[in-house]
């Protein structure tokens, strides 16, 4: 095994790489006030953004689900990887070589199993380009895009590629390279033959599958040679780095501009992705050989941020194939605050071939929103159905009705109804409309459930269930609570605020558990005096000595969450300390009334006389409180 990473190498590993510009690479953040940004939690599922990441102080944190920490903590968790690989991956794009003090440097193949099965793909993908740019049997494949339109520079662009014909050129690379028949096979690279691993991919074209930040996970391959007897497309298994259900083609290039337009295209294969971008629709990506769905949309939802005017267009064949996988789509449009369209071109054209036909202009008109998903689920029910006849009118009511009373918004639900009456020549107008709103009613009485689980062409959808919340409960109403949750905030935040006072305050001056144990993590930190010193590996010692992972929760939430003031200095800094110490004052006060009562008339007068001198201290103490404020602490 390799040795344990040098904490100063890890500390240099946490402070080269910001984690703001990591986080980015997962999802679209935005201004949070106060210095921090906010954006969809990649952790939970949720409707408006409690993600927090604070660059000053290295944290995030979600008020939502309470996952939290730094940012070797968050490349852990987003890429689940252990800590190692998580720390080796941050060093690798910082530059940093990193010291193992059991054994000197890593040896590669001592690496995590997940950094290995990815460094695989990054050299096997360079190989590929390689092959297709300088091999003679690779002229199938260059002619393949060229009569699709895409010459050597696009080509490049995409990294697109060639696997030979052989049965292990790539295997007998690889091993090569230093990477075992074991790692090869894990990879998917690889697969078992009669007398061991061989090429999985062998004579086709190579176009490589990267996840949102950038790194090489998987590959789609496409047949050239009648004699290959297998799918027309072949794709990567699923693997310890591959999931085809978790995956967007061409994310990696499309994710900033999705962003920053707060729109996507969804497209079906990689040819179309490639003629969309070249075409300057740059918002374009595509799923990897199965249908869009839950997965793929939280990867987008965490771009859009769920904004009023997010678009996402869905283009589809026009035939019968086309027409399903739409439906599948409109089965999730609910679980998107973006509005959804689908685009259809001409012909059953698809972006590739629309572009070689009528060239750049016609794929970027294709793809400007036209007819709503909602819309286009519609009449592919009410086609069904012969309108001529009352019970053909009703009948398609009774499936339509539904799906429109899905519809978030309620003026553009009232429309649709509209629309809808129309559709079915239901003359009477309010009878569809009040159909509707009866079943939003019914929806919102089962907690947004729906009426009823309802059926599209077999297919079954229901409302996404509410992320589970976790956490301590306080009643943060409690101005107690309040109070001590601000002061820590500050400790853990502006330790130069309420130095050096903060220190000599007692663990039980913080009456919530939770903030106690926050407290006692402080002090076994060092105290708020370190905090003046060094304020990132401050707050890497307290959260290090959160005696749980509940704790450490609280130590990240405090650490992020916005302070609630908007001029924060010394003064409102002391305000808190004042009122938490005066409020402790006020709680020994009436425990040292209730011990003079105990001892009564006859009890001992060095006892009644020291409870009694400490009563009037305190009491005197609380005077100068209220009068002095801070300098009297």
């Amino acid at each position: 095994m390799a040795g344990r990473i040098n904490d100063e190498d890890v500390k240099a590993v946490r402070d080269a790489v910001p984690i703001d510009a990591v986080v980015s690479e997962y999802l679209q953040l935005r201004n949070a006030g106060g210095g921090n940004l906010k954006g969809l939690c990649p952790f939970h599922d949720e409707k408006s953004p409690s993600f927090q990441v604070s660059p000053s102080k290295g944290l995030f944190h979600c008020f939502g689900c309470q996952e939290g920490g730094d940012t070797i903590t968050f490349v852990m968790k987003v890429d689940h990887l252990s800590f190692s690989e998580a720390v080796e991956r941050l060093a690798a794009q910082a530059g940093i070589t990193l010291r193992y003090e059991e054994g000197g440097y890593n040896p590669s193949h001592q690496r995590g199993e997940r950094i290995r099965l990815v460094e695989a793909h990054k050299v096997a993908a360079q190989w590929y380009t390689e092959q297709l740019a300088t091999s003679s049997e690779a002229d199938t494949g260059r002619k393949f895009l060229a009569e699709r339109g895409f010459d050597q520079t696009a080509a490049e662009h995409f990294s697109v590629g060639y696997s030979p014909q052989g049965w292990d050129h790539l295997t007998r690379y690889l091993r090569g390279k230093g990477f075992s028949d074991k790692e090869l096979l894990l990879s998917g690279l690889s697969q078992e033959g009669r007398r061991g691993p061989i090429d999985r991919f062998r004579g086709r074209l190579m176009w490589p599958i990267r996840d949102i930040g950038g790194e090489v996970v998987g590959f789609g391959a496409r047949k050239l040679y009648e004699a290959d007897n297998g799918p027309k497309y072949l794709n990567t298994p699923d693997t310890a780095i591959y999931r085809k259900s978790q995956v967007l083609y061409g994310i990696d290039l499309a994710k900033k501009d999705i962003a920053k337009s707060s729109r996507a295209v969804v497209v079906e294969g990689y040819t179309d992705v490639m003629a969309c971008h070249l075409a300057g629709v740059t918002t374009a990506i595509a799923t990897c050989g199965t249908a869009f769905g839950t997965d793929h949309i939280k990867i987008l939802r965490r771009l859009l941020m769920d904004n009023g005017s997010a678009r996402v267009i869905f283009t589809f064949d026009g035939d019968a194939a086309g027409q399903k996988a739409a439906l599948r789509a409109f089965e999730d449009d609910q679980k998107f605050a973006a509005e959804t369209y689908i685009a259809i071109a001409p012909d059953n054209m698809d972006p590739c071939d629309l572009r070689l036909a009528k060239g750049d202009e016609a794929v970027a008109d294709l793809v400007e929103p036209r007819t709503p998903l909602f819309e286009f689920a519609l009449r592919q029910i009410v086609v069904r159905y012969d309108l001529d006849t009352p019970a053909g009118r009703a009948a398609a009511l009774d499936e339509a009705a539904p799906i429109v009373a899905r519809i978030k918004n309620s003026g553009a639900q009232h429309e649709v109804a509209v629309q809808l009456a129309g559709m079915l020549g239901i003359l009477d107008t309010q009878f569809v409309v009040k159909r509707v709103a009866q079943l939003a009613r019914w929806a919102r009485d089962r907690g947004g459930q729906g009426p009823a689980p309802q059926r599209v062409r077999g297919q079954q959808y229901d409302a996404p269930s509410r992320p589970a919340v976790s956490g301590p409960a306080l009643n943060l109403r409690n101005p107690v609570y309040a109070t001590e949750r601000e002061l820590l905030k500050l400790a853990l935040q502006r330790p130069d605020l309420v130095s050096p006072a903060f220190d000599a305050y007692g663990i039980d001056e913080f009456t919530a558990p939770p903030y106690a144990a926050v407290r006692q993590a402080v002090m076994e930190a060092g105290g708020v005096e370190f905090g003046t010193q060094d304020p990132q590996e401050y707050l890497v010692r307290v959260r290090d000595a959160a005696p749980d992972d509940t704790v450490r929760a609280m130590v990240t939430e405090l650490a992020v969450e916005a302070i609630m003031r908007k001029t924060v200095d010394e003064n409102y800094a002391g305000e808190q300390l004042v009122t938490v110490r005066r409020r402790a004052v006020a709680r020994r006060i009436p425990d040292l009334q209730s011990a003079l009562t105990r001892l009564g008339q006859h009890g001992d007068p060095a006892q009644v006389a020291a409870i009694q001198n400490e009563m009037m201290i305190l009491t005197r103490y609380d005077r100068a409180l209220q009068e002095q404020g801070p300098a009297a602490l």
